[in-house]
């Protein structure tokens, strides 16, 4: 049985792919911090359904501490690395760069040079539509320069990709980057836009909407991004960016208008001005993940706003 270590398991994208790969028979050491960027007990309720599973192992480790994060190299004896664990949220970022800078940038380079030390071959990073930055050209491309990051947390995230490539070049450690866009679904982050907008409209309070609605994004659901990461950790590529995306932006005000359907309630919005590091679209070019990873997202926008709802409603009992 293969062992896969898996950084931010109590996260949202970390605990779906723990569950998938524990599901296909692996055992998983998740690690996270449970650091309380947004309610710990929401991470902590997904740790609960992974520890059904008895493969799974769980310890609470800062990998910002190479120290404390190699005596888990020394405990198991690692076949691939699955790097999931971030600071993520672009308006945190600008707020407090220097956290985002400790995490996305000195905790992966922790996590590579003990993939070196331990002589792990296969290492797969997730990174973030929000390299792209402010590019125009769409969709966005793998090949598209991403020298002009709009945010702490894209340009910490860059800097990852470089690492790993470094990585890559020095000690062949097979990385692959991920370009994840937008991910929602069911046990989604509460900084997100579909968590935030569902509190407020289920509570009549108001929604504020950023940029006067006219942003577009290319939201993916987390079952089509699992997917892909899960392909990822199987395939043998020496070193790949592939982007995670639905191919299919959507403005915000359709977006609001599916959490209206599946709440049964209407929006009071307040619109207001682009914040600091936002970008006014992304669009993802899934042609590489088609070809290389088999990926196909399969969930609309409007089930995917439905699960969600009827998850957020079960799990707060409103």
């Amino acid at each position: 049985m293969e062992t896969i270590l898996v950084t931010g398991a109590a996260g949202f994208i970390g605990s779906y792919t723990c569950k998938a790969l524990l599901e296909q028979g692996y055992q998983v050491v998740g690690i996270d911090d449970l650091n309380d960027y947004y309610d710990p007990a929401l991470k902590e309720a997904r740790l609960q359904w992974l520890r059904r599973y008895d493969q799974f192992l769980f310890h609470k480790i800062d990998f910002r501490d190479l120290v404390t994060t190699q005596g888990i190299f020394q405990q198991y004896q690692f076949e691939r690395i699955c790097h999931l664990g971030a600071r993520a949220g672009v308006r945190a970022s600008v707020e407090d760069p220097l956290i985002y800078e400790a995490t996305n940038i000195r905790g992966t380079l922790n996590l590579l040079e003990l993939a070196r030390q331990y002589s792990i071959r296969y290492f797969v990073l997730a990174s973030t539509s929000s390299v792209y930055g402010g590019n125009t050209k769409l969709p966005f491309a793998e090949t598209d320069p991403v020298d002009h990051p709009v945010s702490p947390y894209a340009a910490t995230k860059k800097a990852a990709e470089i690492l790993a490539y470094t990585y890559h070049h020095l000690y062949q450690i097979h990385c692959i980057i991920l370009r994840f866009f937008t991910v929602y679904g069911p046990w989604g982050r509460p900084d997100m836009a579909l968590f935030k907008f569902t509190q407020a409209i289920l509570n009549d309070q108001p929604i504020q909407v950023y940029n006067f609605g006219k942003q577009r994004r290319d939201f993916t659901y987390i079952d089509d991004i699992v997917a892909g990461v899960v392909a990822a950790l199987h395939s043998d590529y020496a070193y790949e960016i592939i982007n995670l995306g639905n191919s299919n932006p959507e403005q915000l005000i359709d977006f609001i208008t599916a959490i209206e359907q599946a709440t049964g309630k209407t929006a009071r919005q307040q619109l207001i001005e682009a914040q600091p590091g936002d970008v006014v679209e992304t669009y993802a070019d899934i042609t590489k993940a088609k070809q290389l990873l088999k990926f196909q997202p399969t969930t609309n926008l409007v089930q995917g706003i439905e699960q969600f709802v009827r998850w957020y409603r079960d799990y707060y009992h409103v």
